[in-house]
């Protein structure tokens, strides 16, 4: 008979040929050592509840993790709410306004579940092309957890599918963007930077005949590190973050000038800047190649990914840029088709900046013209894949979305924009600074076919890699010194990676 906790006694029953525990007792072996680990890390088996260094959860009160969990999500959505309301009292068929009444109600039970830590659902079948993808990774993974404990990112990625959800199963407002008129109304109050680069950059880039060749190569290095930086510190209005600014701190944040740029270098803490360069001027040298932009913010990010991707073609460095958005509305801000086509359309025929002068419209207008053309010819091209909109990370990109990966292995350099795709590429883990940004991206650096990649992020959560052998100093001196740097957008990185393009990439 088996013992009350379930035991056979030693040395019988199904006990009986079980290896009992062996002490060695050998005198001449050194005393035990505490090792201390050079950092927590779990690389035996990695998956989304499991990455390659702990996690940011919900609960963890020290994190960004936990503010946005409890007080910046839900203050997310009541605004949308507002939002929707909005648009019902401006609707008069019945017919539409009981079906987005019906909206705002499923909205408010999202409400419930992220304000009572509701355990996470299976997405409802709304003939979206990721469904799959998130109740597989929900079921495989995520089974029993709630809004605080699932890993950060899949939790707040999976409260934005949710929010989609609540449309997309509509029958008049499946495309509805709740965010819509905020995206807008902050671009609009960004007139004096969008102007400061019209007006620098309507007219096509032409570099003085009469300079030397090595006069001409340095010229449009300068203006390669100035315009990727520009492109970087677009990302400073990140309409999740910053909803409540004032015109004037937009103003401060998206100032443009070379005197702002060459001041705020110095915050690049993880600078690959002139590798980035070596590697474009590379590209020129066997007659161009393709640049891929996987956008982040809409509106004046957009904008400065735009400025900068045309100067990529204008000088030669790439051939065709594509652009990759969201299918559907994303983190508040992030680009979708509707917001690309908004921007390129008010550039050449809006109104949406009364207090302009003629000469800085005419300036936008031959800007935004220019780049409809480049839509025309194909050098400009703009895609949406439903994995983008999914709760994976980028680790696991080649094996759930091989058809992406494999369109992506064929860019000469692909720029990721943003704090939400460094998140995403970086498994959003409590890596140490130092960590190479080759180790912290995984597959995206090292699996057969991966491309060069680039991350362009001014820094607004916890996960910071890439700081170089001193990094873990450089943080820790940081963290004493300004507590709150790792979300304040005031710090920067550009990150490159070798990438493994000249291999051929097989799926199984």
């Amino acid at each position: 008979m088996s013992q009350p906790n379930g035991n056979h006694p030693a040395g019988t029953g199904a006990n009986a040929n079980m290896p009992q525990k062996v002490t060695l007792h050998l005198g001449h072996l050194p005393s035990k050592k505490n090792i201390k680990a050079p950092w927590p890390r779990t690389p035996t088996r990695v998956d989304p509840n499991n990455p390659p260094w702990p996690a940011y959860r919900g609960y963890h009160e020290y994190s960004f993790a936990h503010a946005t969990m409890q007080s910046r999500l839900p203050t997310i959505l009541g605004k949308a709410i507002e939002d929707v309301t909005r648009t019902l009292n401006e609707q008069s068929s019945e017919e539409r306004v009981v079906d987005l009444v019906q909206c705002i109600d499923r909205m408010g039970e999202l409400m419930t579940d992220l304000s009572g830590n509701a355990k996470l659902r299976p997405i409802i079948d709304d003939d979206e092309a990721d469904v799959a993808l998130w109740n597989k990774e929900i079921a495989k993974y995520f089974q029993g957890k709630d809004f605080m404990n699932a890993p950060w990112l899949f939790a707040e990625a999976y409260k934005y599918r949710r929010l989609h959800e609540c449309f997309s199963v509509s029958k008049f407002w499946r495309d509805y963007d709740v965010f819509y008129r905020q995206k807008c109304d902050t671009f609009s109050r960004s007139a004096d930077a969008v102007f400061e680069l019209s007006q620098r950059f309507a007219e096509p880039f032409k570099l003085p005949e009469e300079d030397t060749p090595e006069q001409k190569l340095e010229a449009e290095r300068l203006m390669f590190l100035e315009l990727t930086q520009v492109c970087l510190w677009g990302n400073s209005t990140d309409l999740s973050l910053l909803i409540n600014m004032t015109e004037e701190q937009i103003k401060s944040l998206q100032s443009t000038g070379g005197d702002h740029l060459a001041a705020t270098e110095k915050n690049i803490l993880g600078n690959h800047l002139g590798k980035l360069w070596e590697h474009v001027k590379n590209l020129r040298e066997k007659t161009g190649g393709r640049v891929d932009f996987v956008l982040d913010n809409a509106g004046f990010e957009l904008y400065c990914d735009c400025v900068y991707a045309d100067f990529l073609i204008q000088s030669g460095l790439a051939k065709q840029i594509r652009f990759h958005g969201k299918r559907y509305p994303w983190f508040v801000s992030d680009v979708t088709k509707k917001d690309w086509e908004w921007l390129m359309n008010i550039m050449v025929y809006g109104a949406l900046f009364p207090k302009a002068t003629d000469a800085e419209l005419e300036s936008l207008r031959r800007l935004g013209e220019r780049w409809k053309n480049y839509e025309k010819e194909g050098k400009w091209v703009y895609e949406q894949h439903p994995f983008w909109c999914t709760g994976y990370t980028f680790w696991d990109l080649h094996s759930e979305a091989p058809d992406l990966f494999l369109h992506l292995s064929r860019s000469d350099l692909v720029i990721f924009k943003g704090d939400l795709n460094h998140r995403k590429l970086t498994y959003d883990c409590a890596a140490p600074a130092s960590t190479p940004f080759e180790v912290a991206i995984g597959p995206m650096a090292n699996a057969a076919g991966a491309p060069v990649v680039a991350s362009l992020r001014t820094i607004k959560s916890d996960v910071v890699v890439g700081l170089g052998t001193d990094g873990d100093e450089i943080a820790e001196k940081l963290d004493e010194s300004e507590p709150g740097w790792k979300i304040s957008g005031k710090y920067a990185v550009v990150l490159v990676s070798e990438g493994r393009p000249g291999e051929k990439v097989r799926f199984a």
